[in-house]
């Protein structure tokens, strides 16, 4: 059974979107199975989303975030132990590494660690270049916008026409 989408028939009509493609190829291929730590992906609304990472016995300071581009990284290195001489240990505090690709004009803009979940707040800010605005429509569309000049000719020119 074939598991890979074949991306060729979409990138002949679609003008700009290499780097989506090869990021769905590139994403369908590693596959790796890597699901530690376990997190939520929710949208708020059209332009505002939220990631939920449950990193339960890490600290703030052994989290760090990276917003590079269009990737968030986010990674956790969990501190030297004080010498504890653990009997079982099931907590798992080893560490990871989670990396979410970003669409075009999606910005970080938080962060906050609480009861073992690290929520991070974001927000598609489109800038007003690229918003869609209207067109007017110019030139002649079969009704003239203008009167045509008519030029007048004196008494004396006429006269002379008519002989």
């Amino acid at each position: 059974m074939r598991s890979a989408f074949d991306f060729t028939p979409f990138r002949r009509s679609a003008v700009g979107f290499d780097r989506l493609f090869d990021m769905l190829e590139t994403s369908a291929a590693s596959g790796n199975g890597e699901n530690y730590p376990p997190f939520d992906l929710i949208k708020l609304d059209d332009n505002k989303y939220r990631i939920e990472i449950a990193v339960a016995g890490f600290k703030r300071q052994e989290i760090d975030i990276t917003a590079h581009q269009n990737s968030l990284i986010v990674r956790g290195q969990k501190a030297e132990e004080n010498g504890a001489d653990y009997i079982h240990r099931g907590i798992a505090t080893r560490s990871f590494e989670r990396r979410f690709a970003l669409a075009d004009h999606i910005q970080v803009t938080g962060a906050d660690l609480r009861d073992g979940m690290l929520s991070l707040q974001l927000v598609r800010e489109i800038p007003e270049a690229m918003k869609p605005r209207r067109i007017e429509i110019g030139g002649t569309s079969g009704a003239p916008t203008e009167q045509p000049r008519t030029i007048e000719a004196n008494a004396n020119d006429a006269e002379s026409a008519a002989a």
